[in-house]
């Protein structure tokens, strides 16, 4: 039974995922940290402090729900505009190096089989011998 555990744990993609997580609640407290102590601050020298806790709409209070809401917008726009897009952009660079061609072999070794059938056809035997079925 404890071997059946330890092989559980030991899974290579359970490993990698409790990484993730790890790395990802770190990450969540940076973002939070930039949108909290920079984001948030800039937008209160520019329009006022931004709080909308005190609404209320039919006595039911949805001023903190907004004010995650816009939370939320600006943590995504945040992670979309600094991750997100310089990621992509460094992917597509890294990527334009790399290519190789793309032609699968089959279709690779069919088009050179065309080739020579329409050598064949065009102008006698290519490659020395009759290719006639």
């Amino acid at each position: 039974m404890l071997k059946g555990f330890k092989d559980f744990i030991m899974r290579g993609n359970l490993v990698e995922l409790a990484v993730a997580f790890v790395i990802g609640i770190a990450f969540a407290a940076v973002v939070t940290s930039l949108v909290d102590n920079i984001i948030m601050p800039l937008i209160g020298k520019i329009g006022g402090q931004p709080d909308f806790s005190g609404i209320e709409v039919a006595d039911i209070p949805v001023g903190q729900f907004i004010n995650d809401f816009v939370a939320f917008l600006i943590i995504s726009a945040a992670v979309y505009f600094l991750v997100v897009v310089p990621y992509n952009k460094f992917n597509e660079k890294f990527r334009k190096g790399d290519e190789i061609d793309a032609t699968p072999p089959d279709i690779a070794l069919l088009t050179e089989i065309r080739d020579i059938l329409s050598a064949d056809t065009a102008g006698g035997t290519a490659g020395g011998g009759n290719h006639s079925a």
